[in-house]
């Protein structure tokens, strides 16, 4: 598609969202706050679609996000607070300032320098105040969260050296936790709970694999597993809830070697 037809759809989609807000009795009552669940279902659609690699599906979902985006920064000219040439000069500013090793003069030749090089520009914007991990946002989900903060203090060398390390770790944290289990300290338990899944996303992280996608992953597997037993039982006319564990495991084994 041709610059010119980029422009002249993303006009068309921009002039839609104003009549939209204007017109449209829905549109018209929306604030920043009442979209927010929505902006957020719709980023979680699109994961979705991400993780079954449905194209399809993930070029509909960046269309819903892209309108989120016009509906946020319309409400902002309202406002008088910004419009949507200045997000997309600031975009354009920030993506530059941080790419010095294209714009500038500045060599980086590996993912990992260029990492180290975002990092340390955006401790250098604003007003100085920024540390390492405030850039991390509070409402991220737990498992996506850890991930961030441990790729965020590796780029200061705060990092094992090597996957062996990672996991004598996990061990040494569900030893500790072991230990509380057996103390009964309920408080105590969540804590090395917790430690144990933050090794474990660390570990993940070594090992190159997303621990946030990988879970997903057996969600639906389990999932999908789960609701062909609901299946079997009920063609077979049995009661699932009353069936004995070894009599479920059995049917859940039998899918499982089925490769369903």
């Amino acid at each position: 598609m041709s610059q010119e037809k980029i422009s002249k759809n993303f006009l068309e989609l921009v002039g839609i969202m104003d009549r939209l807000r204007a017109e449209c009795p829905w549109d018209k009552k929306q604030t920043i706050q009442s979209l927010r669940s929505n902006t957020i279902e719709e980023l979680y659609e699109l994961v979705d679609a991400i993780i079954e690699e449905d194209w399809k599906g993930i070029k509909e979902e960046l269309g819903d996000l892209l309108l989120h985006i016009l509906f946020y920064t319309k409400i902002a000219s309202e406002k008088n607070e910004f419009i949507l040439e200045e997000v997309i000069e600031g975009i354009s500013k920030k993506l530059i300032h941080r790419h010095p090793h294209i714009y500038g003069n500045v060599k980086a030749d590996t993912e990992e320098q260029v990492k180290l090089n975002w990092e340390q520009l955006k401790l250098k914007e604003g007003n100085g105040e920024k540390t390492l991990l405030s850039g991390v946002p509070n409402s991220l989900p737990a498992m996506v969260k850890a991930l961030r903060i441990q790729e965020k203090v590796k780029q200061v060398g705060f990092e094992w050296e090597n996957k062996e390390q990672v996991w004598d770790k996990v061990n040494e944290e569900i030893g500790e936790l072991q230990h509380e289990i057996a103390q009964n300290d309920q408080e105590k338990m969540e804590d090395e709970l917790g430690d144990v899944l933050f090794s474990l996303v660390n570990y993940a992280r070594f090992l190159k694999i997303d621990p946030e996608t990988a879970l997903e992953k057996t969600n639906k597997k389990f999932k999908h597993r789960f609701e062909l037993m609901e299946a079997y039982a009920k063609d077979n006319g049995l009661d699932l809830a009353k069936l004995s564990l070894d009599e479920k495991e059995a049917i859940w084994q039998n899918m499982k070697l089925k490769g369903l």
